[in-house]
């Protein structure tokens, strides 16, 4: 009965490791170099698993040890798990070495701003892994990055924020609206054309007002939830928007958007690079803060 269970039982292991050593060098001695162990100790292994599975693996032909029929059948059978053991641990180990970091960011910045300068970071950083997270722009304090970009007025509790670049707006639209509806010469124009709006339409009322567009209280138009969805929909020729230059700078160069007007609305909210007061860094999410700090620097001087 105990033989019955001892067969149920999986093998033991430190004996499969010497087996397969021993098997896969061809030699007891070879195999305890690998192992770190004595010769004497792999042979004992040896009959350690012979026992356990109740055949001869190895036979002795003069003053070597060699594999019998069963012993090359178990080793073919065995190898392959230890080859996929082995290049998993080889992956595990070659990730514990990347350096990790988390970054939220909200998807306008990350698809105008952040994305298309990321590669020069990862050319300069290849041991660190960047992982790109949204930022839940209406409940920042649920934000577990390492580093995030948030829009406000750079006064989150709890967190250190570096101004990155302007939140300032100003109307855009794209090239075909505006050979349809234009030309528009005055800001004055824009209080009879379709507007686009960005969370909120009292924006559209205030740079009318700064502008010195009279007697414009209300903007009517569509109404998105975030500054990628407002792009999208100037792009599509659903009226002229209130953007941010820096974060639309592709579409103006490719001629894909056109700034109508120079006259900005700056309302006192900008982009912030945070992390969390008092925390350390880790190495990888340090790398990452310093380089956006750096490159967004490089293009405000």
């Amino acid at each position: 009965m105990k033989n019955i269970e001892q067969l149920n039982d999986d093998p033991p292991l430190r004996a499969v490791r010497a087996f397969e050593a021993f098997a896969r060098h061809g030699s007891v001695t070879a195999a305890a170099r690998e192992l770190d162990i004595t010769p004497s100790a792999v042979s004992h292994q040896l009959q350690l698993l012979e026992s356990f599975v109740q055949t001869p693996l190895t036979l002795r032909e003069g003053r070597s040890l060699v594999l019998t029929d069963e012993g090359r059948d178990y080793y073919r059978s065995i190898s392959a798990v230890f080859s996929v053991l082995r290049s998993a641990t080889s992956v595990v180990r070659s990730r514990a070495t990347m350096r990790q970091v988390t970054i939220s960011l909200i998807p306008l910045f990350g698809i105008g701003w952040f994305i298309p300068r990321l590669q020069r970071f990862l050319t300069q950083n290849v041991d660190v892994d960047v992982n790109v997270l949204y930022a839940h722009h209406r409940n920042y304090l649920s934000d577990a990055a390492d580093l995030s970009i948030r829009f406000g007025a750079g006064n989150w509790s709890g967190y250190e924020a570096t101004r990155l670049l302007s939140g300032a707006v100003v109307p855009m639209c794209s090239p075909a609206w505006l050979a349809k509806h234009g030309p528009l010469d005055t800001p004055e124009a824009l209080a009879n054309v379709p507007l686009i709006h960005d969370e909120d339409r009292n924006t559209w009322v205030t740079w009318m007002q700064q502008a010195g567009v009279r007697q414009f209280t209300r903007a009517s138009g569509p109404l998105f939830e975030d500054g990628q969805l407002t792009l999208s929909a100037a792009q599509s020729g659903l009226g002229v928007a209130l953007l941010r230059a820096p974060l639309v700078r592709r579409e103006l160069d490719s001629g894909e958007l056109v700034q109508l007007f120079d006259a900005e609305l700056d309302d006192g909210r900008d982009y912030y690079l945070c992390r969390r007061a008092g925390a350390e860094l880790p190495d990888g999410a340090l790398r990452l803060a310093e380089w956006i700090l750096r490159a967004s620097r490089a293009e405000n001087s």
